[in-house]
């Protein structure tokens, strides 16, 4: 297939382009270079130089992304880029809604007009386990039917996206030009590709477990949990971790599966919660350092617990996590922060 991954030299979108190339696809990736990276880009255009190329722009950039469809004949799209901080979506909500919303909406509008009219086949949404926000009692693990009540200005720009693509699924299927569209609600994304070559290099750095690796490098000082007084069995709170390489692959799947004029939803995520402390014991153990945590108050749009009831993905497309201990999925990201203790290094 030919496809546009946005956001793609970001954490996520680089590992899918890797993947997708790796599996002989055509890929161009389209990212404005906020928060993404360079190096990643270039290290695959060197390595696949007839089956990527990168495209410097922002998703609202409507005309720019509509050449680049026609020009490319892409037909899927695979749409990861977003802000994706909840606590800084809680202190600046309309950045967060001018970038996933409004930003969205351009790209929405380049694939409807691209073909000719005709459009794009295939959309695969990065969304997220956040837009459940805390599921109500009995609803952990948390299934797709779960009622989605985000707790986070972040949570909810992914469910009105949701919301927004399945309006324009409706339309499509009017027109008698149906698409085939996959929303993906991932829990917690981990670990780095096992060849060493791609990692997770974000700045700011929030998510747990690169924290926790650069204090164990000795990059910082010390790091924090925010709130231990949750009602869980050590206080902190609890999350899924999914591997990064198989969180692409149900992107892989989705994309290979979903037949056209399907609309489906599904999580992603292995279906065993960890708790930040667990995390903290897990990088101890694979690090072989002992650093120190202060415990600090809770951070506003935190859900209590969220992990993933990964029965209906299994059903529907085969997919099932293949790193479930998080000793590995915390061994391949130290892997690569060792090798780059200054990340990719182009910022």
């Amino acid at each position: 297939m030919r496809i546009l991954v946005t956001g793609g030299a970001g954490y996520i979108g680089s590992h899918a382009c890797q993947r997708l190339l790796r599996d002989g696809h055509h890929v161009v990736a389209i990212d404005n270079l906020h928060r993404g990276h360079i190096t990643p880009m270039n290290l695959l255009a060197a390595e696949y130089p007839d089956q990527f190329a990168f495209i410097e722009s922002d998703l609202g950039e409507t005309p720019t992304v509509l050449e680049t469809i026609n020009k490319h004949n892409l037909d899927t799209v695979m749409h990861f880029g977003a802000l994706a901080y909840v606590g800084e979506s809680v202190d600046d909500p309309l950045w967060y809604y001018r970038n996933n919303i409004v930003s969205g909406i351009g790209l929405l509008d380049a694939c409807d007009a691209a073909h000719d009219g005709k459009g794009i086949s295939r959309f695969i949404f990065s969304s997220s386990c956040a837009t459940y926000g805390d599921p109500p009692e009995g609803m952990i693990p948390v299934p797709e039917h779960c009622p989605q009540s985000p707790t986070s200005p972040y949570g909810s720009t992914k469910l009105h996206f949701e919301h927004i693509l399945k309006e324009y699924a409706t339309q499509r299927q009017r027109e008698d030009n149906p698409i085939a569209l996959t929303m993906l609600r991932y829990f917690n994304v981990a670990g780095s590709d096992r060849t060493g070559v791609l990692g997770e290099d974000h700045a700011p750095e929030t998510h747990l477990i690169p924290v926790a690796l650069n204090t164990a490098l000795g990059k910082r000082e010390s790091m924090s949990i925010f709130g231990t007084d949750y009602p869980t069995p050590d206080g902190t709170n609890i999350r899924d971790y999914v591997h990064v390489e198989d969180l692409i692959d149900a992107h892989v799947r989705a994309m290979d599966r979903i037949e056209i004029g399907q609309v489906e939803a599904f999580n992603v995520g292995i279906g065993k919660g960890y708790s930040v402390r667990e995390i903290l014991d897990s990088v101890r153990r694979v690090s072989g350092v002992d650093f120190p945590v202060h415990e600090s108050e809770r951070r506003a749009g935190d859900a209590i617990a969220l992990y993933n009831d990964p029965t209906r993905i299994k059903s529907a497309l085969g997919w099932d996590a293949k790193i479930t201990d998080i000793d590995e999925v915390v061994g391949s990201a130290w892997s690569w922060f060792q090798k780059h203790p200054n990340g990719y290094g182009d910022k």
